[in-house]
């Protein structure tokens, strides 16, 4: 009898882990979000800036583009690096359309935004420091 009352209970520790892991709650109780274990506020407000800044970049980088055209070499760097960034920032840009689009982002969506963050705005502080006179 005590067998199977552990294993009830072992079941529904698994069931309830599964449960919070699927929902996402889980997340604050393993050190929080992003790299730097950050609250969910803080982490949302780091990633809209992390978006801004990537966007704010191509749209100097097509700028430039327009405006100049003689430094060949420089401009194939440009495009090299807004490549690498778009690339690096594709999880940020869906999570961010979907919800302008009033759409659910799902759980492994967010956790992908979560795991590519920093790596999307070292991307665009590259970018960034390619684009500085």
């Amino acid at each position: 009898m005590m067998h199977v009352k552990s294993l009830v209970i072992h079941r529904s520790l698994v069931l309830l882990a599964i449960a919070s892991l699927i929902s996402g709650c889980a997340v604050p109780f393993l050190g929080g979000y992003g790299a730097d274990g950050q609250s969910l506020e803080a982490f949302e407000h780091h990633v809209e800036e992390i978006f801004r800044l990537q966007n704010r970049m191509t749209s100097e980088v097509m700028i430039l583009l327009l405006l100049e055209s003689e430094d060949a070499k420089k401009h194939q760097a440009l495009m090299q690096a807004e490549h690498h960034m778009q690339q690096t920032c594709a999880d940020l840009n869906e999570y961010v359309s979907r919800d302008i689009d009033g759409l659910s982002s799902g759980f492994l969506l967010r956790r992908r935004v979560e795991k590519s963050a920093l790596d999307c705005e070292q991307a665009a502080l590259k970018l960034k420091a390619l684009l500085a006179p």
